[in-house]
């Protein structure tokens, strides 16, 4: 090979190693453009279907009555039971997702809270019942044991359905979605303000 050869080799060489890495660079550059980083979040929270932020326990106490024969027979029930808070991650599409690029800034819509339950503690459920003769003697005790159970079960999602469990409930869910997008955002080296809220 010619010295004039080998100059020339060396040139290409070098030309190339420039367009690969700009190339590279190119990449490296749209890889960790802040909507990409946001879709790719997005699709794995999508991925998980449902986020439970938030459960809580409650106590129903109901009592229900029964008149008969001149006779009065009742029944009340202590339930327990817990409710989630759940996020269908599912509904959470792109066009809930609002990147402002002149601030930096990502709002987020979530889809209403849903609540799944109650899951009952059967084995911490405690009965009373009076008017041993009318329970004996008709069959008022599965009357009001089934009035009881719907009752209660009415009571628990009426006090998880509470001002101050939603809220807490609310926050727990904005938090946790305002962090699924914020650290992926922040270890792209993109300083991003991330707000949830949910649709009204």
């Amino acid at each position: 090979m010619t010295r004039g050869s080998f100059r020339v080799l060396i040139v290409a060489l070098l030309a190339l190693a420039i367009f690969l890495g700009w190339r590279a660079w190119d990449g490296w550059q749209k890889s960790y453009d802040p909507q990409t980083v946001v879709a790719a979040s997005l699709q794995g929270l999508q991925e998980q279907n449902v986020l439970v932020p938030f459960t809580a326990r409650y106590v129903a106490v109901v009592t229900s009555t029964q008149n008969r024969l001149g006779l009065e027979a009742k029944k009340t029930l202590i339930m327990p039971g817990t409710v989630r808070y759940e996020v269908d991650l599912a509904k959470l599409k792109p066009a809930d997702l609002d990147w402002n690029a002149a601030t930096n800034a990502l709002t987020v819509t979530l889809p209403p809270l849903r609540l799944a339950g109650p899951e009952v503690d059967i084995d911490a459920i405690s009965e009373y019942r009076d008017g041993l003769i009318l329970l004996t003697l008709t069959d008022a005790e599965q009357a009001l044991d089934a009035a009881n159970r719907k009752a209660a079960q009415a009571e628990l999602i009426k006090q998880a359905r509470g001002d101050t469990p939603m809220r807490l409930a609310e926050n727990a869910a904005r938090a946790a979605i305002e962090q699924s997008f914020a650290m992926p955002l922040k270890a792209a080296g993109i300083d991003a303000k991330v707000t949830a809220r949910f649709k009204r």
